[in-house]
């Protein structure tokens, strides 16, 4: 299994337009949220569980798991995020079948829209999933992991990820003239 270190620099190859990735903070978590959404329906109760059980529910622990796998600082964080998106997940599944498709269908075509303006406008190049799937597991990290960045967060992770891929830029087509 890749390290975080290997995870993250493989997605940032994809990701060194500054809009591109600013697309992808809206994007991301679009997408994220509207999984939320539309994988809480069907919800089972069991038993002393304290909620209920829902699809949602399974691929955001199993994704946790994994990222805790790869940083446990991070999947902590990760974990928060996710507890956050299948509650508001859970309460929009809560509502009437209509506003629950039409938020989660809404956000998830919207945040795809900002993904594929960010990669055809700015970036210039396929997307990271294109490649490898299991970047559209490692895109929610990363847009945390860029946000923690920007806070000064783990300097030698992203150096470490700067060294393989570079600096985020504005331009690409300046970069590439460049190289």
């Amino acid at each position: 299994m890749r390290t975080l270190t290997q995870q993250l620099t493989q997605y940032a190859a994809y990701h060194r337009d500054r809009r591109n990735i600013a697309t992808h903070f809206i994007g991301i978590p679009m997408i994220v949220l509207a999984l939320a959404v539309l994988l809480s329906r069907p919800a089972f109760s069991f038993g002393a569980l304290p909620l209920a059980l829902s699809p949602a529910w399974v691929l955001f622990a199993a994704a946790t798991v994994y990222y805790l796998v790869l940083d446990v600082p991070l999947g902590v964080m990760m974990a928060v995020v996710s507890i956050l998106c299948v509650a508001c997940g859970q309460w929009l599944a809560a509502q009437t079948t209509l506003t629950w498709l039409a938020s989660g269908i809404g956000l998830f075509v919207i945040g795809w829209v900002f993904q594929f303006i960010g990669h055809v406008a700015y970036e210039h190049r396929k997307p990271a999933f294109v490649d490898d799937v299991i970047g559209l597991l490692i895109g929610p990290l990363f847009v945390l992991a860029e946000a923690l960045f920007g806070f000064g967060w783990r300097p030698a992770l992203r150096e470490a990820i700067e060294e393989q891929v570079g600096a985020t830029r504005i331009n690409a087509d300046r970069a590439a003239a460049h190289r």
